[in-house]
């Protein structure tokens, strides 16, 4: 979310207005960011700005400027620091030094444009009021020189973290290593045919784990977009698949030593970018698991966006996750309806996100091996605006959006499961499977000669109607009450 500026991947260049973007963006640099006043003033790094009432703040560095990132108004300059967020930065010379509306990000991958970010970050989930936020170790440091220059920036930045933490109270949902951003992993990370690429990743999600225990993070995610295929001409794909494995049992190995006490997820993934994923659905990442012994120590992180984007139901994922008690984690975005290929916009949907979390309030999973309860796995807002959504306060309306709607969704499922009303109308379907020759069926006992039999003896079956009509209407009926039965009136629909 902090390091998507309207680009539309290859598609444009960058449109959205962002106090750390200042004087990289088009908007900034054509439209004016300090109330339509003229940015910049000669050659370079400018002098002197113009603030909210339009006069010329002269000398303002980041450090007096330092906080209140996420205000709505004109970016106005000068406003006093956060307090200890400050210590972060102490006055002096910098690439952000200068007038520049409290930017913390001019566009660079420097260190210190990442621990400006990081703070803006923090700043933006403390306004917003949630406990949790979620990071991979790419979002906290750039790549360094060499392995060790990398390994002493995530030093320094899991520090500074940390710190923010103890101040606001917040903590990780879920971390995670980033094995498809760095052109290293363009074959692939898990499944690269180079060994060496293999073991580079190894060592990264190792380090990324510390990181996740020293952060307290309650997950940690594995998201392989770029593990998979685009032509099976250059690829023995089981070998590729017996390398995730391989990757997942080492995993579960480091976890146990170091004594992080975090579930483990995988995020299966359709496709794009431009390759056709290993685990690119529920059902496939589920049988990788099972045949590779690793079932029992992973969870599923599920984006149902992804399954609009392969034409089944926004839910479907969920759903199938959830039957095979390995639903963890959702995602709470939706995908693009008019352009393939974007499965991260904010959700405005309450129909669809009501089925996701009808499913996710009603799973069982708390004598399922790995520990994870009943709804334990929680909801993911990683989200991004639109291009053409230029301001910082519009990051506020989306996050809000995606929250009232599942909200509003939380609300229609507890009805429907408090009411039981679909629960014994799906008892009442499968009624002939609890007694007689279908309880043998339910149970697995039978053989096809007693099949046979019992179809020689009661002959032909009867049709029974599914009254899907019927069963939408009712649902309907909860996601769209009357006023009467809204949340407000105290007695229930039906």
């Amino acid at each position: 979310m902090f390091r998507y500026f309207g680009t539309d991947d290859h598609y444009g260049e960058r449109t959205h207005i962002r106090p750390w973007d200042d004087g990289y963006s088009w908007t900034m640099k054509y439209g004016g960011a300090c109330s339509g006043a003229e940015r910049y003033h000669g050659k370079g790094y400018p002098e002197t700005v113009r603030g909210k009432g339009g006069e010329f703040m002269e000398g303002k560095g980041f450090h007096e400027m330092a906080g209140k990132y996420m205000d709505k108004p004109g970016y106005d300059c000068g406003k006093p620091g956060m307090g200890s967020f400050d210590q972060y930065y102490p006055p002096g010379p910098g690439p952000w030094e200068g007038p520049r509306c409290r930017s913390w990000d001019e566009g660079s991958r420097n260190f210190e444009n990442y621990k400006r970010r990081m703070c803006a970050a923090f700043e933006f989930f403390n306004k917003l009021g949630v406990r949790y936020y979620s990071a991979s170790d790419r979002d906290f440091a750039p790549e360094g020189e060499n392995w060790e220059e990398t390994n002493r920036m995530l030093d320094e930045s899991v520090t500074m973290a940390c710190n923010l933490q103890g101040q606001t109270g917040m903590r990780p949902l879920y971390f995670a290593a980033d094995l498809f951003s760095h052109p290293r992993y363009m074959n692939g990370a898990a499944t690269n045919p180079d060994s060496h690429v293999f073991a580079y990743a190894c060592a990264q999600v190792k380090r990324a784990m510390d990181m996740a225990k020293r952060l307290q993070a309650e997950h940690f995610v594995f998201f392989h977009p770029r593990d998979g295929y685009q032509s099976p001409l250059q690829r023995q794909m089981y070998r590729d698949m017996q390398h995730m494995g391989h990757l997942y049992r080492m995993a579960v190995q480091y976890r146990d030593k170091i004594g992080y006490k975090g579930h483990l997820l995988i995020q299966p993934k359709p496709f794009d970018p431009r390759r056709v994923q290993y685990e690119c659905d529920t059902m496939s990442t589920m049988h990788m698991l099972r045949h590779f012994g690793m079932e029992r120590h992973y969870k599923l992180y599920i984006k149902p966006a992804h399954s609009r984007m392969m034409g089944r139901p926004y839910y479907h994922d969920v759903y199938t996750a959830s039957a095979f008690n390995m639903l963890g984690m959702v995602d709470a975005s939706d995908s693009h309806r008019e352009v393939a290929g974007t499965s991260d916009i904010c959700n405005a949907n309450v129909h669809d996100a009501t089925y996701v979390m009808k499913c996710y309030m009603e799973q069982q999973t708390g004598s399922f091996k790995s520990g994870m309860q009943y709804g334990y796995g929680g909801f993911t807002l990683s989200c991004r605006l639109r291009r053409e959504s230029i301001e910082p306060r519009d990051m506020f309306h989306g996050m809000i959006l995606n929250m009232d709607t599942y909200a509003r969704a939380l609300k229609n499922a507890a009805r429907m499961i408090s009411d039981g009303y679909f629960a014994r109308n799906l008892q009442q379907r499968y009624i002939s499977y609890k007694s007689g020759f279908g309880e043998k069926l339910d149970k697995g006992s039978t053989t096809f000669e007693e099949c046979e039999d019992y179809i020689r003896k009661c002959g032909e079956c009867q049709p029974q109607s599914s009254r899907q009509e019927h069963y939408e209407n009712m649902f309907n009926y909860y996601v769209y009450p009357s006023y009467k039965y809204s949340s407000s009136y105290p007695g229930r629909m039906m």
